[in-house]
């Protein structure tokens, strides 16, 4: 077993595992079964349907976007500079409401 230190010194460390002492000690059991070796040349294969696919398109497309528009922020900011940016207290109540509404749905 490699110690601390090999690893940080960033030499290789070993990973073979060598099976002669797995197979002697299952077959003092009373099967004797031999443990089944995987042939060499397989590989795992994974694949997507058309769907998959198609969500992994659209994540890559909305992330390549910002998240906001940044126009509308500047003139949001320049509005409260101003003193222009004025509050409807009435839509901005509805909307409250609304969302909480949404939230006791989930």
């Amino acid at each position: 077993m490699a110690s601390i230190d090999q690893l940080r010194s960033g030499q290789p460390m070993a990973t073979a595992r060598s099976n002669q002492n797995n197979v002697s000690n299952s077959s003092s059991g009373a099967s004797g079964a031999k443990p089944s070796v995987a042939p060499r040349g397989q590989h795992d294969a994974v694949s997507l349907s058309s769907q998959g696919k198609a969500v992994g398109q659209i994540h890559q497309q909305l992330a390549a976007e910002p998240s906001f528009d940044s126009a509308k922020v500047s003139a949001i900011k320049e509005a409260i500079a101003s003193g222009a940016y004025i509050v409807d207290a009435d839509k901005l109540a509805s909307n409250m409401m609304k969302f909480e509404d949404e939230l006791r749905g989930l």
